[in-house]
C-alpha cells in the first residue's frame, strides 16, 4: 500500500486514511445527533452529515480536505444513492394515472423553474439555477413513506411517481442544459443509451440461465455473494458508460437500479429481500453517507457568509423550491388525492438535495454558476430536506399505517 514512493507516499496515505477516519466517524455521529434533537424536531441524519462535513472541511476546522481518494469514495456514494433510488421504483405501481400526473407537473416545473432562474441570474446560471429548483430528493422522501407503511395507498403511489421524475427528469435535462452547443449529439449519445438500457431490461426480464440462478442462491449465504457482486459491478459499469458518453454519470447509476429491480424481481422474493437488503447496507452504511459529508466538505461556506445578498438568497431559493416544485404538483394532484394529502404530496415534492449538489457541482466545473451561489442553493436544499417531510406529516399525511383490506380497497378504486 505504502509502495516504493518513501516517506512522502507515506504522508499522503496516512492523510488520506486520517480524513477517511474522519469522514466516517461524522456518518456514525450523525444518527446519534438526529436521535437526540428527535423528542424536539425530527431532522434526516443526512443534514447533520452536511453540518458536520461543513464542520471539519476547509470552512471551519480545516481537518479534511477533498483528495483523489476521498473524490473517489463520494463518487461511488454518489452512484449508490441513485441507484437505490432507482432501485425503490416499482414500475407497476406508478404507470398509468399517477405517472402521468407527475410527468405534467414536471414539465409545468420545468417551464417556471427555467422562466425563475433566467429571471434572477445570467443565461448560462438561470438554467442551472432554473433545472435545480425542478428536482426531488427522492432517496430522502421514499423511505419516510415506507417508513410509516403508507407503500401502496395513493399517497405512497402518489410520492414514487412525482418522486421518479423529479429524479429522472433532471437527469436528462442536465445533459442538454449543460452540454453546450451540441444539443443534436446530446440527443444522438442518450439514444445510444437508451438503446443499451431497453436491452439490459429486456435481458433482465428473462428467465435466467439456471447455472447463474444456482450460483446466485447457493453464494447468498457465502463469501462469493454473486448477485451482490453482480449488482455493484453493474453500477460501476453505467456509470462509467454514462461518463465516458459524455452524459452524467448518475443516469447510468440510476437506470442501473432499474435493471438490478428488474432482475431481482424475476426471480426469488425470498433472494431478491436478501440482496436489496445487503446493496441497502454498501449504500446507506457505508459509501452515501461518506457523500454527504463529502459535500458538507466542499461547501465554500465563506463566499456565502461574506455577502448579504446572497445569504438572503438561501431562504428566497427555500421558497422558490416551494412554487416552482410544489405548486404544480399539488394542482395536478388535487382532484385525485384529498386536500390534506394533496399539500403534503406538493411538500413532499419540494424536498430537494442529492441533484441540487449534482447540478451545481457541474454548474460551477462548467463556469456557469459561481460558488458563493451554489453553496446558497445547496443549503436551501439541506433546508428543505429539513423542514418539507416534518411540515408533511404535520399536515397529516404522514401517519400510521393503514390496516390491509383499506389498502386493497384504495388500489381497487385507482384500478
Amino acid at each position: 500500500m505504502l509502495g516504493a514512493g518513501g516517506r512522502e507516499g507515506e504522508a499522503l496515505d496516512e492523510q488520506s486514511l486520517m480524513m477517511l477516519a474522519l469522514i466516517t466517524l461524522a456518518a456514525v455521529v450523525a444518527p446519534f445527533l438526529a436521535d437526540r434533537v428527535e423528542p424536539r424536531l425530527k431532522v434526516p441524519s443526512v443534514v447533520f452529515e452536511i453540518l458536520l462535513g461543513v464542520l471539519l472541511g476547509p470552512a471551519l476546522l480545516g481537518l479534511v480536505e477533498k483528495t483523489d481518494v476521498v473524490d473517489a469514495l463520494s463518487d461511488l456514494g454518489l452512484a449508490f444513492l441513485m441507484f437505490l433510488a432507482g432501485y425503490e421504483i416499482e414500475v407497476g405501481r406508478v404507470v398509468g394515472g399517477p405517472l402521468r400526473r407527475a410527468t405534467w407537473s414536471w414539465l409545468v416545473s420545468l417551464v417556471i423553474g427555467l422562466g425563475v432562474g433566467l429571471a434572477v441570474g445570467g443565461t448560462d446560471a438561470g438554467l442551472v439555477v432554473g433545472l435545480a429548483l425542478t428536482t426531488t430528493a427522492l432517496g430522502v422522501v421514499l423511505p419516510l413513506v415506507r417508513d410509516a407503511g403508507l407503500s401502496g395507498t395513493r399517497f405512497g403511489d402518489g410520492v414514487l411517481a412525482v418522486g421518479t421524475i423529479g429524479e429522472f427528469g433532471p437527469i436528462l435535462a442536465i445533459a442538454f442544459v449543460l452540454s453546450g452547443q451540441r444539443p443534436a449529439h446530446t440527443l444522438a449519445v442518450l439514444g445510444v443509451f437508451a438503446a443499451l438500457a431497453l436491452t439490459g431490461a429486456w435481458l433482465a426480464r428473462k428467465p435466467r440461465h439456471p447455472r447463474l440462478g444456482r450460483l446466485v442462491a447457493a453464494t447468498l449465504g457465502t463469501s462469493a455473494q454473486v448477485g451482490l457482486r453482480f449488482c455493484v459491478f453493474l453500477v460501476i459499469v453505467l456509470f462509467a458508460i454514462t461518463e465516458w458518453l459524455g452524459l452524467d454519470p448518475v443516469l447510468g447509476a440510476f437506470t442501473a437500479g432499474l435493471l438490478v429491480h428488474l432482475f431481482l424481481e424475476s426471480g426469488d422474493p425470498a433472494e431478491a429481500r436478501i440482496v436489496g437488503s445487503r446493496l441497502e447496507g454498501i449504500g446507506f452504511g457505508f459509501l452515501i453517507p461518506i457523500f454527504y459529508v463529502v459535500t458538507g466538505v466542499g461547501l465554500d461556506v465563506g463566499s456565502l457568509f461574506s455577502d448579504p445578498a446572497v445569504l438572503l438568497s438561501v431562504p428566497v431559493f427555500l421558497v422558490l423550491l416551494l412554487v416552482v416544485r410544489g405548486v404544480p404538483t399539488f394542482l395536478l394532484h388535487r382532484r385525485d388525492l384529498p386536500r390534506r394529502e394533496a399539500l403534503a404530496l406538493s411538500t413532499m415534492a419540494s424536498t430537494a438535495l442529492p441533484l441540487i449538489v449534482v447540478i451545481t457541482t457541474a454548474g460551477v466545473s462548467s463556469g456557469a454558476l459561481d460558488e458563493a451561489q451554489a453553496a446558497a442553493l445547496v443549503f436551501s436544499g439541506v433546508l428543505s430536506v429539513l423542514l418539507f417531510p416534518a411540515l408533511a406529516e404535520r399536515i397529516g399525511a404522514i401517519h400510521a399505517p393503514e390496516a390491509p383490506d383499506a389498502r386493497a380497497e384504495e388500489r381497487d378504486d385507482r384500478l
